[in-house]
């Protein structure tokens, strides 16, 4: 059996390919989508698509739309969401995605910092399971293949 997890997270740090590579080494059969991580492509796909917009409400507004259409398809597609929440970014996207897959009745690893706890309280509660640390999150996920 194979699952499909979904990485949910800020997109400016390498914590993506920690975790895809510590699980590569454990050689558990797993791959991995999440959100555009082209910061830059994120951000101009709807000009991309729809051309130039008159403002930035509208260019932001046209980019949400192709970015909650990717990610809507990839979620549904995944088997697994893992929503990392750290300390150094604005946490948004992350809390609508954890939210979106536990709402579309998907599994929720949710990682988050104990100085996060009481923030993500009643996230942590509707979550499959929450835990601190990617490599506790990676353990969850190779308990799955025992």
């Amino acid at each position: 059996m194979r699952l499909t997890v979904y990485l949910a997270g800020e997109i400016h740090s390498t914590w993506r390919e920690e975790i895809k590579q510590k699980v590569l080494a454990l050689n558990l059969p797993v791959d991995f989508i999440g959100p555009m991580e082209n910061h830059d492509r994120s951000d101009n796909i709807g000009e991309e698509i729809l051309g130039e917009q008159t403002s930035a409400v509208f260019k932001d507004a046209a980019a949400s739309s192709f970015n909650n259409l990717r990610t809507s398809v990839l979620m549904h597609k995944a088997d697994l969401v893992i929503a990392l929440f750290g300390e150094q970014y604005k946490q948004w996207n992350t809390a609508m995605d954890a939210s979106t897959a536990i709402a579309g009745g998907k599994p929720v690893i949710i990682i988050r910092p104990e100085k996060l706890h009481h923030p993500l309280k009643e996230l942590s509660a509707k979550a499959s399971a929450t835990v601190e640390t990617s490599d506790q999150a990676i353990k969850a996920l190779s308990y799955i293949f025992e």
